[in-house]
């Protein structure tokens, strides 16, 4: 297809952030665990970042780029050198270890707009299920592996995501059974005398209903008497007769005034 439609490179950039600076936590920890997995996290979304330059609209590449230069270029090398030159010790671990957990919090918050979504349209069309399964795994793993370590930066943020996304999967099972229920009571067609509620057709139904009431039409046309041929010409012979008559009546009445 090779076109980027309606998505947006928003997502990817800030997630190739996190992983970046989760990669640099992971150095400084040092956590051999933390480095690999966001930096083969940093290195996919990098691909993507990469893919959706190429194949965006112009415009899209301009404020894409600019982005990208803001926050993976700028601010990442900020964060980075001021790390490295301004701090020294515990302090390296804390800074890095708050923003990164802020930024994991962001990440985790972004979909609650999407549970508003659902709540307000009572429709999981705009949650998908495995978007939000895999950021319930994604926060109870990590937030297991925080509780082995110790390591609170990880934990906290990580808990939130676990909790946010059995959130989502419980509004998504709640509201999937009330879509269903909602299709199923769409069924059938009539009106309900003792309860005065109406159901509406379904759209099989409605097709079979008018195919009926049509052919039921036809049937009774198809019954009625129609006038036959001996019938009308009587009638028209009848009528001549009539005006015969009066004509004759009145040549009779004028015969009669001319002999007086």
């Amino acid at each position: 297809m090779k076109s980027t439609q309606n998505y947006k490179g928003a997502p990817y950039i800030t997630t190739l952030l996190s992983t970046s600076l989760w990669t640099f936590y992971g150095l400084l920890k040092p956590a051999i665990l933390i480095v690999t997995v966001n930096g083969a996290g940093a290195i996919f979304q990098l691909t993507y970042v990469t893919i959706f330059l190429v194949y965006a609209t112009r415009d899209k590449k301009i404020k894409t780029a600019r982005l990208v230069a803001i926050l993976n270029v700028g601010f990442l090398g900020a964060v980075i050198a001021v790390t490295i030159l301004a701090m020294h010790g515990g302090l390296r671990i804390t800074f890095v270890g708050v923003l990164c957990a802020a930024l994991t919090i962001g990440m985790y918050a972004a979909p609650l707009s999407a549970m508003k979504l659902v709540i307000q349209t009572k429709s999981v069309e705009y949650m998908p299920f495995f978007l939000s399964f895999f950021l319930f795994l994604n926060g109870g793993v990590w937030s297991v592996y925080a509780l082995l370590v110790k390591d609170y930066y990880i934990g906290v943020p990580n808990a939130f995501g676990f909790v946010l996304g059995s959130a989502q999967l419980i509004l998504y099972m709640v509201y999937r059974k009330k879509a269903a229920a909602m299709i199923e009571e769409k069924g059938s067609v009539h009106i309900d005398a003792k309860d005065g509620v109406e159901i509406m057709p379904a759209k099989g139904d409605e097709e079979a209903g008018s195919l009926k009431n049509r052919s039921l039409a036809e049937e009774k046309t198809k019954s009625l008497p129609k006038p036959s041929v001996d019938r009308q010409h009587s009638l028209k012979n009848l009528t001549k007769t009539l005006s015969l008559g009066a004509y004759e009546l009145l040549q009779h009445s004028s015969w009669a005034n001319d002999a007086v």
